[in-house]
């Protein structure tokens, strides 16, 4: 079988912000979590009713850093706070996936809060980032 990506199963959209693009690669493991938008309803006789609602695929991604040089911490600070950017979780934006199997531009929106850690005297970390992906970007 070939090999498989989140590109393949989602289509072209086009971010809210289309300025800096997220970039920085994860230090550490980046999950990907795939579901569909489905419930399983469970009767008192054990029988299980099924429904999906949509056929269209739900992916986020997790990642963190453990040691980022100031610089890209502040750029991924900014992208998440930045009103005209991320804007927090309210804005998409373009994400380069860092896998070469995959190396695709995808459309995400932070799902939840930012943490950074100062490591005295001068390295920052980022703990998980869990990103929402919307789509392969347009743009």
């Amino acid at each position: 079988m070939a090999i498989k990506k989140m590109s393949d199963y989602l289509s072209a959209v086009v971010p809210d912000y289309l300025g800096t693009v997220l970039s920085v690669s994860p230090q550490q493991t980046l999950t990907e979590i795939g579901s569909k938008n489905q419930i399983i309803r469970l009767a008192d006789d054990g029988s299980e009713e099924r429904i999906t609602f949509s056929g269209t695929s739900i992916f986020y991604v997790t990642m963190a850093w453990d040691l980022l040089s100031a610089t890209d911490s502040g750029t991924i600070v900014d992208i998440y706070h930045d009103s005209n950017k991320a804007n927090g979780t309210n804005k998409s934006f373009r994400w380069d996936h860092p896998d070469p199997n995959d190396n695709t531009r995808y459309v995400v929106r932070f799902d939840g809060e930012l943490d950074r850690n100062i490591l005295y005297p001068y390295n920052q970390g980022i703990s998980t980032v869990k990103l929402r992906v919307l789509g392969t970007a347009a743009t």
